[in-house]
């Protein structure tokens, strides 16, 4: 059973019938064009985990996943657990990872790098703590992925409008303040795949983000391998680690968010039991050795794993999400020929000549992505630096 039904299950769904597998995608929106490619849909809401369970038991399923899509992780760990089925985690541990307040407290208690950070379910509470932070501070919903409903405050007159902002983009009601972490070079993120909760494939990624964007918190790229320091990384997977061992973690994909600031300390801001959106684990597919998304797949019916180990790049490797920077309607899509047939491996448009499309203010409003392979970090930097000379999306 699959939890969604976006594209970034469509190589999962690929890589189950290669196994044979039966495949089963459940969400609410029947339209969606997973539903397509897998065997059989039901129309049940995936923040619904009674009801999902209800579903799972009626057609007794032999293995759940949520991969890549959020809003079904906490579900798709309660079924896991109460079917006796194979999930990265317990239960109780993906409600920390999932629930950002709960996720800092436990961080915070167990030694861990973290900012001052504090949940709340209302604005009054959050403002008369405006002097427990270093401002300026970030506001987020607790349980929202893809940016959605985040906003760096500098003044505390601002914080009433960002916790209204995060309040709409979270499905319980609830947000948390932080310190604002100033980041030394490139934020991070590492697809990891653990086995029997050691860390054993660790992808570290740089992000990239566009200032012009809307919400410029919304990663606009994804660069492989990281810039990050080898000592950075070693102490970034050290700490993931010690968090898998405190949380009983089992085998499976994760998706981490992390952070070198400018104090010198690394960070683990973000740990998920699902894989990262983008299209993260596909472009690894192509950029090295092993294949995760096949890996997930037998780890969630109980297969043997095979050939996990730490990635062996092919190259240096993007991904570019494409997207507006206005509200509109989409015209067109227009690369370089020539940068086309030495770089880009990959191009998935999801919007057609005539569509309406959104600004970028989160990652669900992507108008696709590109896959691009260079043979020099150098390479790589040139045409992020300067995208517009090599690839054009208008929007009227």
């Amino acid at each position: 059973m699959l939890l969604g039904g976006l594209r970034y299950l469509l190589p999962v769904i690929e890589a189950a019938h290669r196994h044979g597998i039966h495949v089963i995608t459940v969400d609410y929106l029947p339209d969606n064009i997973a539903h397509r490619y897998s065997d059989e849909y039901h129309n049940v809401s995936i923040i619904d985990k009674e009801a999902v369970l209800a579903l799972a038991r009626e057609l007794q399923i032999d293995g759940i996943m949520s991969f890549a899509v959020d809003p079904g992780v906490v579900s798709a760990a309660y079924v896991a657990e109460q079917m006796g089925l194979p999930f990265q985690c317990s239960y109780e541990s993906a409600c920390v990872l999932q629930d950002k307040s709960r996720f800092r407290h436990f961080l915070a208690e167990n030694g861990f790098n973290v900012p001052n950070a504090r949940g709340y379910d209302n604005a009054d509470a959050a403002m008369r703590d405006v002097d427990y932070f270093n401002w300026p501070v970030i506001v987020k919903p607790v349980d929202s992925a893809g940016s959605k409903g985040v906003t760096r405050v500098d003044d505390p007159a601002a914080l009433p409008a960002a916790i209204a902002h995060a309040l709409e983009c979270s499905p319980s009601r609830h947000f948390i303040v932080e310190d604002f972490l100033e980041k030394a070079g490139h934020s991070s993120g590492i697809e990891c795949f653990a086995v029997d909760g050691e860390a054993r494939y660790n992808a570290f990624y740089d992000q990239i983000f566009d200032n012009e964007a809307i919400n410029p918190y919304t990663p606009s790229g994804e660069l492989w391998p990281s810039a990050m320091a080898e000592a950075k990384q070693y102490e970034l997977k050290s700490e993931l680690e010690r968090l898998f061992k405190l949380l009983g973690v089992r085998s499976g994909i994760f998706n981490v968010e992390c952070r070198v600031c400018t104090n010198g300390k690394a960070y683990l801001m973000e740990v998920s039991p699902r894989a990262g959106g983008n299209r993260l684990a596909e472009i690894l597919n192509h950029a090295a050795d092993v294949d995760i998304i096949d890996n997930e797949v037998r780890q969630a019916v109980g297969l043997p794993l095979t050939n996990v180990h730490e990635p062996n790049y092919r190259g240096h490797f993007a991904i570019i999400v494409l997207h507006g920077e206005k509200a509109g309607t989409f015209v067109s899509l227009d690369i370089d020929p020539a940068f086309e047939r030495e770089h880009v491996i990959e191009r998935d448009l999801w919007v057609h000549p005539g569509d309406r499309v959104s600004a970028f203010t989160g990652a669900n409003q992507s108008l696709g992505t590109l896959f691009l392979r260079f043979d020099t970090r150098e390479q790589l930097e040139t045409v992020l630096n300067h995208p517009s000379s090599f690839i054009l999306i208008a929007v009227q």
